[in-house]
Parts: structure tokens; sequence; C-alpha cells
């Protein structure tokens, strides 16, 4: 089977991309000068990115990982590189990255980089989702042979059912979904993301 990763996966671009401080620092430059990542640097753009910093900061604070997924990221003995696609904007993106930054700090087997899914649209568009440029994506690649273990995004499992069935409901408009899937993550407090991550660290190895 051709190995995806191998192919269009870099050194370089694993070299080059953002730690989490790294990102952070790059989102807070952008929205100190009423920008954000991207072409697009609406107003309603920029409102999102200052929402998501907020978003950030709560959850950098408030995740505490569950004591099973600990357990499975200590008995981790393979050296990985997660490589995560993300846009400031995107919401998606600012509920799911901080957790996986905990999960990430707790091990130090895990490299976790980030890229701009708009400056790699070569890489993103081997890794859609339904057809979709969706975000958060995370790819693990093995730490020394970037050949491709696995693929996770751009939400937990539960919140992508529910997010496709209000997204195909003609009475939702696009204002009501978003609100929805805000308070999806809120109530779930990243239990189905730490479930879901401590299964797959569980089969990646």
């Amino acid at each position: 089977m051709e190995n995806i990763a191998e192919n269009i996966i870099a050194p370089e671009i694993i070299n080059e991309a953002m730690d989490y401080d790294e990102y952070r620092q790059m989102i807070d430059k952008l929205v100190g000068q009423d920008k954000t990542t991207g072409d697009n640097h609406s107003e309603e753009m920029v409102h999102y990115t200052k929402m998501n910093v907020q978003r950030m900061k709560r959850l950098d604070k408030r995740v505490e990982l569950s004591d099973s997924l600990v357990e499975a990221l200590n008995d981790l003995d393979e050296d990985w590189i997660w490589l995560v696609l993300t846009e400031a904007w995107c919401g998606d993106a600012a509920q799911n990255i901080p957790p996986i930054v905990k999960i990430a700090d707790k091990s130090e087997h895990i490299d976790l980089r980030f890229i701009l899914r708009d400056k790699h649209l070569d890489i993103m568009d081997e890794y859609l989702t339904n057809g979709g440029r969706s975000i958060p994506k995370l790819i693990c690649l093995d730490a020394e042979t970037f050949e491709e273990i696995g693929t996770w995004g751009p939400r937990p499992e539960a919140a992508q059912e529910k997010a496709m069935e209000w997204k195909n409901d003609d009475h939702i408009s696009k204002e009501e979904w978003a609100k929805k899937l805000h308070k999806w993550y809120a109530k779930d407090r990243t239990n189905e993301l730490q479930s879901e991550f401590k299964e797959m660290i569980s089969e990646w190895k």
C-alpha cells in the first residue's frame, strides 16, 4: 500500500512546523493586527479567531486527562510525530487542540507540531473528510521513517455525527449550527476526545 505521508510530508515541513507555544504566539500577534491566518481577514473571521483565543486559554487551564488515558500514554514506547493541520479561525481546532496538547505533553515519545492548512493544501487534500478540507486533522507519523501510523479529526466521532445531522437540517442556520456544536463541546468536557485517543494510542502501537 502506498504511504501518502512519506511521499508528501518532507522532513523540512516537520522541521519548520510550529510547536504549541509558537502557534499561540503567532495567533496572538495576528489578532493584535486585526488579522487571522489565511487570506480572509474580514471582521467576522477575526472575531472567530478572538473567540478561539479565549476558548484555548480556558481549555489550557481546565483540561485534565483521565487515568486510563494517562496509563495508555505511560505504556507508549515508540517515538511519534503528531502533525496537525489547523487554522486560527477554526472553532473545532480551538476546542480540540488544547486537549491534544495535554495528551502529547504527557509523553516524551510524542512530538506535536502544527502547520497551517491553507499553506499546505497538497497535504490537506490527501486527508479530506467527506470530500472537504475539514480541520483540525492530526496525522500520526513514525518519528524515524515518517511512515503514516494513523489519523484523527476533525472532531470526535460523536460530535461529527451531530454536526452532520445539524448541517443536513434545513431549519438550522449556520450560526445556530455553530452554537449547537460549541454547546456540545462544553457539555462533553473533552471526554469523547480523550476516550478516542486512548483507543487510538493502543491501536497505533
